[in-house]
């Protein structure tokens, strides 16, 4: 009897470490393609007397409020996988957070807009949106990510959702949404306040 309570426990930490690993991975290639994008951002900065400053919607003050808070939501949301009443509210408060960041992202586009700075007006209104924009679509990813733990957490019974499975869930996307979170804190700083 004790071997196959080792042998189930075995079997779900491997699960819940399975769940950790898949999201490292997606964020290795991620991490590669957001590299690529600013070591060429950083050498076409450094290659031509062309670059032209973009101003800075105010807006995206509010979306890295927006998206930092998130963060912190997420986290008392893994902290609270053995209550499905906590956890799945705070997941949604979470989805809330990332859908309003992805508005204000949106809203500091048309600000651009408005000043006549589109995707193709400049080498660097060009990069803005390129990076913002892919940054949002893997922000969206992240939403659908919590919104497939929100949906799980709402139909499991307690005991099922405090197993590892559900708490390998949670925290992968949790390692995700926080990788987001500081990619978006860097590509601000890299878009608006690298020289």
């Amino acid at each position: 009897m004790v071997a196959a309570v080792q042998k189930e426990y075995k079997a779900n930490v491997a699960s819940d470490n399975r769940y950790r690993l898949g999201a490292w991975v997606l964020l290795a290639a991620v991490v590669m393609l957001f590299t690529s994008l600013s070591s060429a951002y950083v050498v076409r900065i450094a290659a031509t007397n062309d670059w032209q400053p973009l101003p800075l919607p105010k807006i995206l003050f509010v979306s890295t409020a927006i998206i930092l808070i998130s963060s912190f939501t997420i986290e008392i949301a893994k902290r609270k996988v053995g209550t499905r009443l906590a956890h799945s509210r705070w997941l949604l408060v979470t989805a809330i957070l990332g859908v309003a960041f992805l508005f204000t992202q949106l809203l500091a586009w048309r600000q651009l807009a408005r000043q006549g700075l589109y995707l193709a007006s400049n080498s660097r209104s060009s990069f803005f949106y390129l990076l913002s924009g892919i940054h949002g679509i893997h922000l969206a990813g992240g939403l659908l990510a919590i919104t497939f733990v929100f949906l799980r957490s709402r139909r499991l019974v307690n005991e099922e959702l405090s197993g590892t499975k559900g708490r390998g869930l949670t925290d992968a996307t949790a390692i995700y949404w926080h990788f987001m979170d500081a990619l978006w804190i860097y590509l601000f700083l890299l878009l608006f306040f690298w020289r």
